[in-house]
């Protein structure tokens, strides 16, 4: 690319928009030239906006810490500075869509890590090795918003991003019914054992809406365009029980799946190995050189030994065998702040750059 479109990251002073921080500050493409966060940082300095709560293991960045925080509901101001944003907010649902909205209608192109517009029909919601072609929805979208260039695309829930990926080489083979208990870690609460000792040496069995995010989130990315709307496939149907552990990062799916074609273990292996999407074809800067590794030692993956894989951008899975109810079961872990927050964003950010939805305005 040659010449870098200037971001703004919203929300920037949360755990995701700090990780939004660490991975662009020196990005080939992008250029953090704003911030933004609630009232009672604007004005601020980054770097004393998040003093006392940075996350990263990477100092602040000089450049960005020393940017004024902007508030992020002044959207003429923060939408004049830049080409785009990333939006990771902490807000209600209602006022979070309403805010994405104003963006794109001011014609800044936002990427999402909220769950507000996951369910609006015409917002594609990307696995960028999954679906890209939903980025086809975009013009549609920007004709029921009224915009030239402004839109807004969003990335899947993080508990998702695990076993979807695992499965998505397996459709030829028709899945249908499938189990996926995850074991997500405090981070994905925007949490640290710091400010939640309650977690050390302990299990909490639920994670409010987290199992109707991944039970029908995968129906939407493997649904298809029709009609200026993402129609969710029909199948396979997924039933998940979702749990927090006491890990700081990557999230562990256990997963069990019935066929209507039973494939052999030496194909899905093959599959595995040797799957390649859009993001690696088009060589973009956050994608994996391989997707999916599956690990032959059977107690891996880990979450502490295997959630950087790929700067940890890829999945790893492990534990392939027939199962005495379903065809089959597997283990599988993705990063859940970097693939399956920031990292994805990111990583559809330079697909969208690519297929030529951002632009310098």
């Amino acid at each position: 690319m040659d010449k870098k479109l200037k971001v703004g990251i919203i929300g920037a002073t949360g755990m995701v928009g700090q990780r939004f921080v660490s991975l662009l500050h020196d990005h080939p493409w992008f250029d953090v030239v704003a911030v933004a966060a609630s009232a009672r940082s604007a004005g601020k300095p980054y770097a004393e906006a998040v003093e006392g709560r940075w996350t990263q293991s990477i100092a602040v960045p000089e450049r960005i810490g020393a940017l004024t925080v902007a508030d992020a509901a002044d959207v003429g101001r923060v939408s004049s500075q830049v080409d785009f944003v990333f939006c990771a907010v902490d807000l209600d649902k209602e006022a979070t869509k309403k805010l994405e909205e104003d963006y794109a209608r001011a014609e800044t192109p936002v990427v999402s890590n909220n769950s507000a517009h996951r369910w609006t029909p015409d917002v594609p919601m990307v696995i960028p090795e999954i679906n890209p072609e939903h980025l086809g929805i975009i013009p549609a979208q920007r004709r029921r918003l009224g915009t030239r260039a402004g839109f807004i695309a969003v990335k899947p829930n993080c508990s998702i991003q695990s076993y979807v990926p695992a499965l998505h080489p397996l459709l030829e083979f028709a899945p249908q019914q499938v189990v996926a208990c995850t074991y997500q870690a405090i981070s994905g609460a925007g949490r640290t054992f710091e400010s939640w000792p309650e977690m050390i040496d302990n299990v909490i069995p639920f994670i409010k809406g987290e199992e109707e995010k991944s039970e029908k989130e995968p129906l939407k990315v493997w649904g298809k365009i029709k009609d200026g709307v993402i129609a969710n496939a029909v199948g396979p149907e997924i039933t998940s029980q979702c749990i927090r552990v006491p890990v700081s990062d990557g999230h562990l799916a256990a997963v069990f799946v019935s066929f209507a074609t039973k494939p052999a273990k030496e194909t899905i292996l093959e599959l595995w190995t040797e799957f390649e999407a859009k993001p690696q074809q088009l060589g973009l800067p956050s994608a994996p050189k391989q997707f999916l590794k599956y690990l032959e030692d059977d107690s891996r993956p880990q979450t502490k030994l295997d959630r950087d894989y790929e700067n940890g951008m890829g999945v790893t899975i492990g534990r392939l065998r027939e199962d005495s109810i379903y065809d089959y079961k597997f283990v599988c872990l993705s990063h859940n702040t970097l693939r399956g927050a920031a990292g994805g964003g990111v990583l559809t950010a330079e697909l969208l750059r690519a297929e030529g939805y951002l632009t310098a305005k």
